[in-house]
């Protein structure tokens, strides 16, 4: 009786700390994905307005800005969107985004840069990168055709 009662305490005290490591994985994930970097000040230059971003503190886009600086044809999509295909892939956390905001730096698959400047609603899945920090006149500057664009660090 006592051998089954130790067994089963030792069960409980396993189960019991395996569910709380779980739980503080997933909460340095969430935290991860929704911090800013620090030193993850970022200038974006459109023709001749140049916009700050903020970039997250995640694994993404910690890879995008080890390409920086970076100058880029992004090509225009849906009226809302532009984009580049990277030349490498990226790691992704694709959460359903929902919303899509004015500004807000994503990356598509695993490859695909977007920088958004309508905010919309998506059922689309995308990994967050940044965003932009003031986004007046991003849509006027970004134009409703192909545009080169240029990222560097601050």
């Amino acid at each position: 009786m006592k051998h089954s009662f130790l067994i089963l305490l030792t069960f409980m005290s396993v189960f019991i700390s395996s569910a709380s490591s779980c739980n503080k994985e997933n909460d340095n994930i969430n935290t991860e994905n929704n911090n800013t970097m620090s030193n993850g000040k970022m200038k974006i230059t459109v023709n001749s307005q140049t916009f700050t971003a903020t970039l997250l503190d995640n694994n993404s886009a910690k890879a995008f800005k080890e390409m920086l600086p970076l100058t880029i044809n992004m090509t225009e999509l849906n009226g809302n969107e532009k984009y580049y295909d990277l030349p490498n892939n990226f790691p992704t956390n694709l959460p359903n985004s929902g919303t899509i905001k004015n500004g807000d730096l994503m990356l598509f698959g695993s490859k695909t840069f977007v920088l958004f400047y309508k905010t919309h609603s998506t059922s689309y899945s995308y990994t967050k990168l940044g965003m932009v920090d003031d986004v007046t006149g991003l849509a006027t500057a970004l134009g409703s055709g192909n545009v080169i664009v240029s990222f560097e660090l601050e």
